[in-house]
């Protein structure tokens, strides 16, 4: 009885922990993501979403890392997924692009839509607003 017991716990315990790769609708982060379009403004016109047709990619990984083509000089580092935000942490020694807080380290805001994933920097000044939307290109 003590084993059936303590098994029970564990087996409850193992399903309230809170995989950290997934959102709370169970939508997983862990794959290949393409950026697909920008949403913006041109300075004069209202923001609006922009197709991107040669978009930057994310991989992210079950442990923790990911890898990127957004920027040459860097392309890993670890992530920390956030039920609204996306912490990148680029694990290159002294990358810094001069936009972001501290140096390497760019968090946004996530939100998903449909199959899709929107990414709001928070560390740029947008006055119409801006984000980035990817589409998943592999498991």
């Amino acid at each position: 009885m003590k084993a059936l017991m303590l098994t029970l716990v564990m087996l409850l315990s193992l399903a309230s922990c809170n995989d950290d790769k997934t959102n709370e609708n169970n939508k997983s982060i862990v794959g290949t993501w393409k950026l697909i379009a920008t949403y913006g403004s041109d300075g004069g016109s209202i923001a609006k979403w922009s197709s991107v047709d040669k978009g930057y990619t994310y991989t992210f990984n079950s442990d923790g890392t990911f890898t990127s083509t957004r920027f040459s000089e860097c392309t890993q580092g670890t992530y920390t997924l956030n039920p609204t935000s996306l912490i990148l942490d680029y694990g290159c020694n002294g990358f810094d692009t001069k936009i972001e807080t501290p140096a390497g380290t760019f968090s946004e805001k996530i939100t998903y839509e449909n199959e899709n994933v929107i990414l709001t920097p928070s560390y740029l000044m947008c006055d119409e607003g801006c984000a980035y939307k990817f589409e998943k290109v592999a498991q």
